[in-house]
């Protein structure tokens, strides 16, 4: 037996009704949720440096307020 594996947004309601007319009764399908990949805390830092989520101190008299006010 040939397996073949979609992803899809559940939420598109045209794929759902697609998906629905398309497939003919006659095929299994098995439904398995989606698998999140857990990132590495390396990989977290380099999605917040992506993302902009860095501080950048530049005075160290006011450390504190630059953290808080950004």
């Amino acid at each position: 037996m040939e397996r073949i594996t979609l992803e899809y947004d559940a939420n598109n309601v045209f794929m759902q009704s697609y998906l629905n007319t398309a497939i003919p009764a006659s095929f299994k399908v098995v439904e398995t949720p989606a698998t999140v990949k857990e990132l590495t805390p390396f990989e977290q830092s380099l999605e917040d440096i992506k993302c902009g989520r860095v501080t950048r101190i530049k005075n160290m008299d006011n450390m504190i307020e630059e953290i808080l006010n950004p």
